[in-house]
C-alpha cells in the first residue's frame, strides 16, 4: 500500500510542486517491512511507485 500527501511550498512563484510519497518496502537481511518518505515532484510521483 502507498500513500500520497500534497505539499506545495509557496515561497517562490516558480515553485515546483511536490508530493509526499510513502512507499512500504522489505528488508533484504531480516524481511521485516519498512517505510520509506521521500519528496519528489508531481509529475515524477507514478515513476517513484514503479520502482
Amino acid at each position: 500500500m502507498a500513500k500520497k500527501a500534497v505539499a506545495t511550498f509557496a515561497g517562490d512563484r516558480n515553485a515546483r510542486k511536490f508530493v509526499k510519497c510513502i512507499r512500504m518496502e522489505r528488508s533484504g537481511k531480516t524481511g521485516a517491512y519498512f517505510f520509506k518518505e521521500d519528496l519528489v515532484p508531481a509529475e515524477e510521483a507514478k515513476d517513484y511507485f514503479k520502482k
